[in-house]
């Protein structure tokens, strides 16, 4: 893999995405600079993966100024904290953190002017290449299609919709030309009225384990296209934050998506 010996900080690094990146990036030889975790100093304790030694940082900083690029799959409310230190670090930063709100995204589009940023609901390589498929299926069938996102993910996974669906719906939104703002149904409750002509509906499961499940159903009168992408464990969605970074290391300021990672 790209990348070899490239340093990666992670922010977050006790929880379950960074432990899986922390993981995959030691597979792929490349070097653990550190991470940062609230209430934490030292070394990232035992975390069921064995041979990982982590060294936390104080501030995320420090972890910026020691890293070559950094990987975020912390907390919505941590991102402002995350921008600013890669800012003062000129270090770019691959953005995988959900729940992120529009004044988020406003905070990356300044940001990306300085530093360069990859930011997406979703690293996995698979998810990526089906929301180019979701474009493309929208493009060419007019707005008779409906368009459906399912998606299903583990008990404990605080947001909905995922970001993962939500990436899918802007890819449905693009290939038609519209805005998912303007056009999303969600929550549907009691009597609600019929379909609205052209929106994206969205439904949210949770349960169990589940690492994330995705479906995109594009329905019209007598046909069906049903798109899915089911992710058996986190390592994927590592492996594709390991490729980003591998991938953003070199570019210019500037905001990025996945789609850039695959040539897309």
């Amino acid at each position: 893999m790209a990348g070899i010996g490239l340093g990666i900080g992670i922010f977050g690094a006790a929880g379950r995405m960074g432990r899986a990146i922390a993981t995959v990036a030691g597979e792929a030889g490349m070097t653990l600079a550190g991470g940062t975790e609230r209430n934490m100093d030292g070394v990232l304790p035992d975390t069921g993966f064995p041979d990982i030694g982590l060294p936390l940082f104080p501030d995320p900083l420090a972890l910026a100024q020691a890293s070559d690029v950094l990987i975020d799959f912390s907390s919505p409310g941590a991102l402002v904290g995350h921008l600013d230190a890669c800012i003062a670090a000129g270090k770019p930063i691959v953005i995988g953190t959900t729940g992120l709100e529009p004044e988020h995204h406003t905070l990356i589009d300044r940001a990306a002017g300085q530093i360069a940023i990859l930011q997406t609901g979703n690293t996995s390589l698979g998810v990526n290449l089906l929301a180019a498929l979701v474009e493309e299926a929208a493009r060419r069938l007019g707005d008779d299609w409906d368009i459906e996102i399912v998606e299903m993910h583990h008990r404990h996974k605080v947001d909905a919709p995922s970001g993962t669906a939500l990436l899918l719906g802007e890819a449905a939104a693009r290939g038609r030309g519209i805005t998912l703002a303007g056009h999303s149904e969600r929550g549907r409750d009691g009597i609600t009225g019929a379909r609205g002509a052209g929106t994206i509906g969205f439904a949210s499961l949770r349960g169990g384990s589940v690492a994330g499940d995705h479906q995109v159903i594009l329905a019209t009168e007598g046909e069906r296209i049903e798109i899915a992408h089911r992710a058996e464990n986190r390592m994927i969605f590592a492996r594709g934050a390991i490729k980003a970074a591998a991938w953003l290391k070199d570019q210019n300021p500037g905001r990025y998506d996945m789609k850039a990672v695959l040539g897309l």
